[in-house]
């Protein structure tokens, strides 16, 4: 039955990465931490467990869409290699950051988020193209802000990464192209240093690795990946504008859970 529970998540969150070009870490934690609640893991770890799983089946959603956006030929490689160095210290340090915080702050925080997420989709809000693609050293620091806020989050950093992007005079599509070039690794530096910080913590559930669980993160991989393709059709014959508004009415739920 537990099982089950991740092969629907799975779906749902495949069908929430298609539509909304979002890995679906939002819907993924807060799903996880309820479903670690009532398997009465540790209220102390069971939010960094849901992180570190959500970012371990990112891994998997991301490489689907790095492929379609390869083959259109709008992933800018360069950008790519070098936030992808700031990445990967970002997203260690992020991992140590969430582990300082205690379990039920944790889940605060990304309410918080969930609900300046949702705020932001109601108002369209983006950042108008107003300076060109940063320098090396640039990419490389917001590469390591990104990264380190993707990890606290569990997220795939594509609602960050996208803005960043578009500020600096990368066209939209290209922008979403290589913000999913580098949900990559965020999400594997993430899951690692998640996994490494956790490995010997005494509250851990079985099947765990570090502050990953391997029964969600199978049950979430296996059906995300098919998913995915059915959300990415439906994006195609709905209105934006109204998925938009969906997603930002399930993210403003999150949040507000989290907080009450």
């Amino acid at each position: 039955m537990e099982f089950l529970l991740y092969l629907l998540l799975g779906s749902f969150a495949g069908v929430l990465a298609g539509l909304f070009g979002v890995g679906g870490g939002m819907i993924i934690v807060p799903v996880l931490v309820l479903s670690f609640t009532a398997h009465g893991f540790s209220e102390q770890i069971l939010t960094h467990l849901a992180v570190g799983t959500s970012l371990a089946t990112i891994v998997f959603t991301s490489i689907n869409s790095i492929r379609a956006h390869h083959r259109r030929g709008a992933v800018r490689w360069p950008i790519v290699l070098w936030m992808t160095l700031g990445i990967l210290v970002g997203a260690a340090l992020g991992s140590l950051t969430a582990a300082a915080i205690q379990g039920p702050m944790l889940q605060k925080i990304i309410g918080v988020f969930a609900i300046l997420m949702a705020i932001q989709m109601v108002l369209d809000i983006k950042p108008k193209a107003s300076r060109g693609v940063p320098g090396r050293p640039g990419l490389t620091v917001a590469g390591m802000l990104v990264g380190w806020a993707s990890a606290i989050f569990g997220i795939g950093g594509g609602s960050l990464t996208v803005p960043f992007l578009s500020w600096r005079s990368v066209p939209m599509q290209q922008a979403v192209a290589t913000s999913a070039a580098c949900g990559l690794p965020i999400a594997i530096a993430g899951a690692l240093s998640f996994m490494l910080v956790g490995w010997h913590d005494p509250q851990l559930p079985e099947w765990s690795f570090g502050f990953i669980y391997l029964p969600a993160l199978v049950g979430i991989a296996i059906t995300s990946m098919f998913f995915a393709r059915i959300g990415a059709n439906l994006a195609h014959r709905l209105s934006a504008r109204v998925l938009r508004r969906l997603f930002a009415l399930l993210l403003l739920s999150v949040g507000i859970n989290f907080l009450v």
